[in-house]
């Protein structure tokens, strides 16, 4: 069904969602997507670090070897 629309379709698309909403309301809206998405790349890249510093905190730990009189 999309494969179908074309250029000339989008373009129809577009000035009947330009004449509806507004380019005020089209620009906001806009804006508002554009720091979702920074918001959300932010969330990705803590939790990363998050990780990682778990991750090197565990391999920091003691790791000496436990002798016979340790495991009585």
């Amino acid at each position: 069904m999309l494969n179908n629309i074309g250029l000339p379709g989008l373009l129809l698309i577009a000035v009947v969602v330009l004449v509806l909403f507004g380019r005020g309301k089209i620009s906001s809206l806009m804006g508002e997507v554009g720091k979702g998405i920074t918001a959300f790349k932010k969330g990705v890249n803590d939790s990363t670090k998050e990780l990682e510093e778990e991750n090197t905190a565990e391999a920091a730990r003691d790791v000496t070897p436990e002798t016979e009189k340790d495991k009585v």
